[in-house]
């Protein structure tokens, strides 16, 4: 019998957290749960997962302080960053934070697995022929802001000069589940 591989997974949508606990347990991972970065800490008090899952939108903070603090705890856990709020900012910050791959929600376990193998980076990977649009470079920046102001609307809207209005209808066009 294999050994299992311990995986903390740090995700506040209890329902996506059980799905993802339940078909890593199947997979002979020892799974740790928690909701955000103290939870993480208490957990690593008495364990030093192998792999983790971290959600990039938790309450009372940002996935990517969990990403610093658990690479600074274990340099060589495997960290996979999942999120329903891609930019390209918040996958570079993660993957300079010691994140190994940076997953857009849905992902799967396999998807996940998958991102955890993967040592290196891809150079085949086409590019593509489609100029980024003023809408997306647009959503990007309020992205990108939103993640620096720890994503409180009121001080995002302040810092790029708009009214918390109309950053709210901004967000409800592009809301991603």
């Amino acid at each position: 019998m294999k050994a299992k591989r311990s995986l903390l997974i740090v995700e506040d949508d209890v329902s996506f957290a059980r799905a993802l606990r339940r078909s890593f347990e199947r997979r002979d991972y020892e799974v740790h749960l928690c909701d955000g970065l103290e939870g993480m800490r208490a957990i690593l008090a008495d364990n030093s997962p192998g792999y983790a899952v971290i959600d990039l939108k938790l309450p009372g903070g940002s996935g990517l302080e969990c990403v610093k603090a658990l690479h600074r705890h274990d340099p060589d856990v495997k960290i996979v960053v999942l999120t329903g709020f891609a930019s390209i900012v918040t996958a570079v910050e993660a993957i300079k934070l010691g994140a190994r791959q940076y997953l857009p929600k849905p992902s799967n376990t396999n998807d996940i697995i998958a991102a955890f193998d993967k040592d290196d980076g891809d150079a085949s990977v086409p590019l593509t022929a489609r100029p980024t649009s003023i809408k997306n470079l647009e959503w990007e920046r309020i992205h990108e802001t939103l993640a620096d102001a720890e994503f409180n609307i009121s001080e995002t809207a302040r810092r790029l000069g708009m009214h918390r209005r109309t950053l709210a209808r901004k967000l409800a066009k592009w809301r991603v589940n």
